[in-house]
């Protein structure tokens, strides 16, 4: 089965409320490998690795976000090149 990588930038209330650590439990649900990580510009950066009907199912739990985000906009950008032996799902 081909797998998709995509990267995602997603911006309004969405650091301070567990959005990271509720990403990572809709990823692992979905069996997907990659990381969320807050940005310096108070957005969070999902990366998502796997079947690509699971990427695009966090893709919009991601527009949803956990009960006090508030998701302004999810933007879809290029990707970087997967990192080598990426397992699971992280958080940094």
């Amino acid at each position: 089965m081909d797998e998709v990588v995509r990267r995602f930038l997603v911006f309004g209330k969405v650091q301070g409320v567990y959005f990271r650590h509720s990403a990572r439990i809709e990823a692992k649900r979905l069996n997907l490998r990659g990381f969320a990580r807050n940005l310096p510009d108070g957005s969070v950066e999902v990366v998502a690795h796997g079947a690509p009907a699971a990427v695009e199912e966090l893709r919009a739990w991601l527009g949803r976000g956990p009960a006090h985000a508030k998701v302004a906009e999810v933007r879809e950008v290029t990707p970087d090149p997967a990192p080598a032996g990426t397992e699971g799902f992280n958080t940094y």
